[in-house]
């Protein structure tokens, strides 16, 4: 005869998950509330640098109609957001990334996504540095501190942004170690000006429309056509809309992480997606010429400035600017709170100095130097080649794509054989069921999955046209997949050689 335990009643709610059955002890202070977890999904997308950074870029390629790319993107991304909410609420560790996947198909795949997720994080710090030559000049003709010509794409535009970039890398680095409540306390504040500053921008461009709105159906005279161009186009959404996951980075500094951190992502990338649609739409009506080129080399800058007036228009071009360090202050965060679980592991070289935390602080200021030197590093390539600004930001999110890509393909698999997502625990902090996608979980899954390897294979193309429009640099045409290439290749070498 057999017996079997009798199941619970149906009227007691499951016990709360606690911080302490996380796997490692609790070294990094958990003081993030909600807000503070959304900021870090939200200024790391950092809807202002970004569009500001590749609006013109987008347009110059597909015309008006590349508005069109970003509701398209948008799904995309919301698909690989749903995906990431479920394992962050059931994996609420920092190095989300690398954690997820190390949890869905084994330690060596794991690896290899945190060590592409590093990679890109390094990266997008640099892109976004970079943005500040979009701005501050424009601003005010002191901050071009190197030649005459402030357009990233001459030389000495190159040269000064670099010059912006290392000194803002150097300031965020100095944040990324002082303490946890000063970094929130940034963050908050940089995510306030943000989003009062995207709704006077968004109220400001509307309300000064030049264009019909018919122009959106137009690309414009592109010489691959309607399509060619859309893809093209679609890479300023594609940069925009990337570390959403950064909720998850922190979910060991954040109070009720399993509760709170799968809702800011999907609120970070919603309230990014409606926000950067109406820039990009405001932006094209907005422009006092479709023709005349300007749009193309300058952007929201030339717009805001042409169609506001000076004074209104720098304004909100100051603004813009705090967006832009905010920004890559929130980008260099994740990316430390990634060196810094992996290292936590013994997965990185000097793993014991990286996965330090200081206990005053309670910041891992090793981990955040890790990501902060090799980016200012990488500053250095615009001085081979104004072009390789786009390498760079291009470069970043096919590795960012790339990573995500690995972690929604290893869930899918993982759907596919049955086997359960999470650690057993089946309830937050205040005793509700886990954030769930229930019957949708597989279609949104698989779509998630189609969208980012579809997206990694467009931007990583190398188009000559784009990548190396004046010729003599082939290096910058194959940029994003010689980057790729040597990144498994070192990891493999790396890890052969641990073994």
């Amino acid at each position: 005869m057999t017996t079997s335990t009798p199941l619970a009643p149906a009227t007691t709610p499951p016990p709360p998950a606690s911080a302490e059955a996380l796997p490692y002890p609790q070294q990094l202070h958990r003081t993030m509330g909600r807000f503070a977890s959304f900021a870090a999904g939200f200024s790391f997308i950092s809807v202002l640098t970004t569009v500001f950074q590749l609006f013109a870029f987008g347009y110059g390629f597909a015309g008006p109609a590349f508005v069109w790319t970003w509701p398209l993107v948008l799904v995309g991304q919301l698909a690989v957001a749903a995906c990431f909410a479920e394992l962050a609420a059931r994996h609420p560790i920092s190095g989300a990334i690398y954690q997820w996947a190390g949890r869905l198909a084994g330690p060596a795949y794991g690896w290899f996504t945190g060590w592409l997720m590093v990679l890109g994080q390094v990266v997008v710090v640099t892109a976004a540095a970079l943005a500040l030559q979009v701005v501050l000049p424009t601003l005010w003709s002191g901050f071009q501190v190197v030649g005459g010509d402030p357009s990233p794409t001459t030389a000495s535009g190159a040269a000064n942004a670099v010059v912006l970039g290392s000194v803002l890398i150097a300031l965020t680095t100095l944040v990324n170690a002082i303490d946890n409540r000063v970094l929130s306390w940034v963050n908050g504040i940089g995510v306030t000006a943000e989003l009062v500053g995207i709704a006077l921008i968004a109220v400001a461009l509307f309300t000064h429309t030049e264009q019909a709105p018919g122009v959106v159906l137009h690309t414009g005279h592109t010489g691959g056509g309607a399509l060619w161009a859309l893809l093209v186009g679609s890479f300023t959404a594609a940069y925009v809309m990337i570390g959403f996951d950064s909720a998850g980075e922190l979910s060991e500094e954040t109070v009720a992480p399993r509760r709170t951190a799968p809702r800011t992502i999907l609120t970070a990338l919603t309230a990014a997606g409606v926000c950067g649609g109406l820039l990009l739409l405001g932006g094209v009506l907005a422009a006092p010429s479709l023709t005349d080129g300007r749009l193309a080399t300058e952007g929201l800058s030339y717009v805001l400035t042409s169609s506001l007036g000076d004074g209104l228009g720098r304004a909100l071009l100051a603004d813009v600017a705090v967006a832009v360090c905010v920004g890559t202050l929130a980008m260099q965060t994740a990316g430390t709170r990634m060196v810094f679980s992996m290292a936590r592991d013994n997965a990185l070289p000097a793993a014991g100095r990286l996965a330090t935390v200081h206990p005053r602080s309670g910041m891992p200021r090793w981990a955040a130097l890790a990501v902060g030197v090799p980016a200012v590093g990488f500053l250095l390539l615009n001085l081979v080649s104004p072009a390789a600004f786009l390498a760079l930001s291009t470069t970043c999110i096919v590795l960012v794509y790339a990573a995500y890509a690995l972690v929604v393909g290893a869930l899918l698999v993982r759907r596919l054989r049955g086997l359960p997502v999470g650690d057993g625990t089946v309830a937050d902090e205040s005793g509700r069921p886990l954030f769930s996608l229930g019957r949708w979980a597989l279609p949104v899954n698989v779509l998630a999955l189609v969208y980012g390897v579809a997206m990694a294979v467009n931007l990583a193309w190398p188009r000559a046209s784009v990548y190396d429009p004046e010729g003599g640099h082939w290096y910058l045409r194959w940029f994003s997949l010689l980057v790729l290439a040597a990144a498994l290749a070192t990891g493999a070498l790396y890890r052969r050689l641990r073994r």
